[in-house]
């Protein structure tokens, strides 16, 4: 059965890093909206939200799609949007509701002698050695078209907080990690019951092997079908 899939990017990045495997599900005969981000800085967690809201219908059964970042926003996005169905992929998973920090404050201390004299962190490949963020591109190509799609976030937009709206984990969901990075975020979700894969890879592994995360995505979102199914039948 064909789904609906939005593909959430990380703010820090783009819909560039979402592209093959937008292509992949395409080719699968689904449907795929890939929300951008503008070239302005936001000032918080108000502004992204609003931003990847703005792109998104309305009550149309949509498989939410969040990577990194992105999945704080997940939450509210589903009650927004009517999406019955959620799949975090090697993202954040909040632990509860109400106000959820952007980021742990190790990350917060780690980068925030980064920050210029307007506040403006670097953009986020260059927070990294290049050891570390070489490989997580197939090419250079690749690495070029992503990297231009990012934009300096404040340091303020990493000490703020995002509000978990409460009920919103009654969504059907699932969670695809690429190791062992998110292993809280895993536990978390095996704790909710429900289904875990994991696809070894670095963070952008969707860049490295699209047929394979678009397939994994794609299997999650079935195996929750049918509890999609029951909520969307309730409301």
């Amino acid at each position: 059965m064909p789904m609906t899939f939005a593909l959430l990017p990380s703010p820090f990045l783009g819909p560039a890093v979402w592209e093959p495997v937008a292509a992949e599900l395409r080719r699968l005969g689904h449907r795929v909206i890939a929300p951008g981000f503008g070239t302005a800085a936001p000032a918080g967690p108000a502004d992204v939200l609003a931003e990847l809201a703005g792109q998104l219908p309305v009550d149309q059964q949509l498989v939410l799609v969040a990577h990194s970042n992105a999945g704080l926003f997940a939450p509210v996005l589903t009650t927004l949007t009517g999406a019955t169905r959620v799949v975090f992929v090697d993202a954040v998973l909040p632990a509860g509701i109400g106000p959820v920090p952007v980021a742990p404050a190790r990350l917060v201390d780690g980068v925030r002698d980064k920050a210029d004299g307007d506040g403006l962190l670097p953009v986020w490949t260059s927070w990294w050695d290049e050891a570390d963020v070489a490989p997580l591109f197939p090419d250079d190509s690749v690495r070029r078209r992503v990297q231009s799609e990012q934009r300096r976030l404040p340091l303020a937009y990493l000490e703020a907080t995002v509000d978990v709206p409460a009920g919103w984990d009654r969504v059907a969901g699932a969670y695809l990690a690429f190791g062992p990075t998110y292993a809280e975020e895993q536990a978390r979700a095996a704790a909710r019951g429900w289904p875990v894969a994991v696809l070894p890879g670095r963070h952008l592994h969707m860049l490295v092997d699209p047929a394979a995360v678009a397939a994994h995505i794609v299997r999650l979102a079935e195996q929750v079908f049918p509890a999609a199914s029951e909520q969307e039948q309730g409301r």
